[in-house]
């Protein structure tokens, strides 16, 4: 039960932006579920940095930036924060050397030095045994594959690593001194075992990767220190309790969907869009493998089945090309002329490799209908209309296949993260699917962050006690088909265009 109110500071970092978020959790004076509310104490954009060539994240620039939100979380009067977490995207990492020192910027998924090296080491190795192994999606810039083009080209951070850090392990380790892996986060590397929940001995040897070089991953909710002395005093707060949250930004995502019961489908929409379910048991046959879906580790012994889908990461980069070409506009702005131009003029398929990191986005999506017979986006609304109905009959596609994988229907589908702001999205969403959309809340991964803290210090009794308190602190926002035919027409359109079949 709960006795007062507790604190605890998420931090949750995207690929385009960090945010740190107060939770407060508070007992009802009469009894039932606390009340959390949350309070964003600290925003800050997180831009890559290109140098010579390659892509690295600022990851100085990212500790400053937690400092300041704990210092700001601080000032703004939570001086009794019982825990912090931290959260982030998957697959990136740092390097730590033998006097402990970083040994160099942690390098982007985007970076253009990993193109080809999937191909290489799936090759090499067989996609069968790799997923056999680990369950998770090709994806071109899995850690994997980063780790396969750092060796080729015989890296001298590589050979003197003596481990290696996925960001939010890195950023903790920053903060309390010591080192740790963690469950979620690691699975995503395609180096794990799915079923024994830690690294593959042999796929690492097969790779000629040092075994030393990867600590046993802790699960979520795990205490793995506190703030360093050196740390405390410079904020000036006291030795806050640190969690191994669950620190992938989509387990923590997924953790705050505000389901009734055990069965449902989730999509965490931002940048990237994730959609799936949650199962106590990866899906590991051929059928996942050939459909290309992911088990990825979850929370309190789960896994999370789910396809990788390029996400609003198009439109972020199309509105980037329009702001560059003297035509700037709001995301608002632009949804709403989107929702004037003409339905289903162009279709793409959101996760061709083309739209991956090309130079000028809407000059991509232009080139791909065109070569795809299909007539060409000529203005800002008719390219960000045909990527919102592209992203929306493609969610369909990896919705059904996520039933037919998981043996499963589902009556609907909750959606959790920044996309739930756009309502032209969540409706063409429901729409495509023809079933109920159920969007919020927004801050999903900030949430779910926040949810593990406080079972760690053992104010909710598990998740589930955890979603209903954010399905009554968060009420979600329905949205219901309103034209299920035409979708219906173009989802046969989208299947028939991208080679794939409607039958699952």
């Amino acid at each position: 039960m709960v006795s007062r109110t507790t604190v605890a500071l998420s931090f949750d970092l995207g690929a385009s932006s960090g945010r740190a978020v107060v939770g407060k959790l508070t007992e009802k004076p009469g009894g039932g579920l606390p009340e959390l509310t949350v309070d964003e104490v600290h925003r800050f954009p997180n831009d890559p940095v290109r140098v010579g060539g390659r892509l690295y994240w600022d990851i100085l620039r990212l500790f400053h930036e937690i400092k300041t939100g704990i210092s700001r979380a601080a000032l703004s009067g939570y001086r009794d924060i019982g825990s912090l977490g931290i959260d982030s995207w998957a697959v990136d990492f740092g390097l730590i050397g033998p006097d402990g020192e970083l040994l160099g910027n942690p390098y982007h998924y985007r970076n253009p030095e990993w193109d080809g090296s999937m191909e290489a080491v799936s090759g090499e190795l067989g996609k069968n045994t790799i997923f056999a192994s680990t369950g998770i999606q090709f994806l071109p810039f899995n850690t994997i594959y980063q780790l396969a083009a750092l060796k080729k080209r015989d890296s001298l951070a590589l050979k003197q690593a003596d481990h290696l850090l996925m960001i939010p392990d890195l950023l903790r380790y920053f903060l309390t001194g010591r080192r740790h892996s963690e469950w979620t986060n690691a699975s995503t590397t395609q180096l794990a075992s799915a079923e024994q929940k830690t690294w593959d001995s042999d796929l690492l040897r097969k790779l000629g990767l040092s075994e030393a070089m990867f600590l046993t991953p802790v699960q979520p909710g795990t205490m793995v220190g506190e703030l360093t002395e050196d740390i405390a005093a410079e904020l000036s707060v006291g030795p806050i309790p640190v969690v191994a949250v669950a620190e992938h930004d989509t387990a923590s995502a997924v953790i705050a969907v505000p389901a009734e019961g055990g069965d449902f489908a989730y999509l965490s929409c931002g940048t990237w869009s994730l959609l799936g379910t949650e199962l106590d048991r990866p899906v590991l046959g051929k059928q996942a493998l050939d459909w290309n879906f992911t088990n990825e580790g979850g929370a309190y012994g789960t896994y999370r089945l789910l396809k990788n889908i390029m996400g609003l990461w198009l439109v972020q980069e199309c509105k980037r090309a329009f702001d560059k070409a003297g035509n700037a506009k709001s995301f608002a702005g632009l949804v709403d002329e989107a929702a004037e131009a003409e339905p289903f003029r162009s279709l793409i398929d959101p996760d061709d490799d083309a739209f991956l990191h090309p130079a000028n986005m809407p000059d991509a999506i232009r080139s791909y209908c065109a070569a795809a017979g299909q007539p060409v986006p000529e203005t800002d609304c008719q390219l960000i209309r045909c990527i919102l109905e592209s992203l929306a009959l493609k969610y369909r596609l990896v919705l059904e296949r996520t039933e037919a994988l998981a043996g499963k229907t589902f009556g609907g589908l909750h959606l959790v993260g920044g996309g739930m702001h756009n309502r032209l999205l969540c409706q063409f969403t429901a729409d495509a699917i023809n079933r109920p959309v159920w969007a919020g809340p927004a801050e999903g991964s900030a949430l779910g962050n926040l949810i593990v803290q406080f079972i760690a210090l053992g104010v909710i009794a598990d998740v589930q006690e955890g979603r209903r308190i954010l399905r009554q602190s968060f009420p979600p926002e329905t949205y219901t088909p309103a034209q299920p035919d035409i979708w219906e027409t173009a989802y046969s359109r989208f299947c028939a265009a991208f080679g794939y079949s409607q039958e699952v």
